[in-house]
């Protein structure tokens, strides 16, 4: 389905997402149109999927970042947790998961009062059993880039 040109174009998008069409266009030996017209297909086709600034998140106060383990009583809550998810920005990420719980939600708040408060909160939800929370110390590697 995909070519070397398409393989190419998409290594260097996850790389530098704000590479002007022109440089892609050189980069690959084709016209800017051409190069336009793969990548409309490939968003078309939900290849890519969207183009995203990186912030730092210490510039904004957000110094928690934590990774909270759901154990659900059981699926029947499944759409309800999936709403009151969606309605929190402070919820980066909300996984499906097997082994020790059901969910593995990512957070990111500005301090452990915050993280308190927002735990007090899924703790209550419908359908929440528990909930077991992971600190992050640090972050060695973080990365949308998928090896293509």
């Amino acid at each position: 389905m995909l070519d070397d040109i398409d393989i190419k174009l998409l290594k260097t998008l996850q790389q530098e997402g704000r590479t002007k069409r022109n440089q892609l266009a050189e980069l690959v030996g084709l016209s800017v149109p051409s190069v336009s017209d793969r990548l409309k297909k490939l968003e078309e086709n939900k290849i890519i999927e969207g183009y995203y600034a990186k912030v730092n998140r210490i510039a904004f106060g957000l110094d928690i970042l934590a990774y909270i383990h759901v154990i659900m009583e059981s699926s029947k809550h499944y759409k309800s947790l999936i709403t009151r998810v969606d309605k929190k920005p402070e919820i980066l990420e909300c996984h499906s998961v097997l082994g020790k719980g059901s969910h593995l939600i990512k957070v990111l708040v500005k301090n452990t009062e915050a993280l308190e408060k927002l735990l007090g909160e899924i703790q209550s939800w419908p359908g929440v059993i528990s909930t077991r929370t992971t600190f992050v110390l640090s972050t060695i590697k973080e990365t949308t880039a998928i090896n293509i």
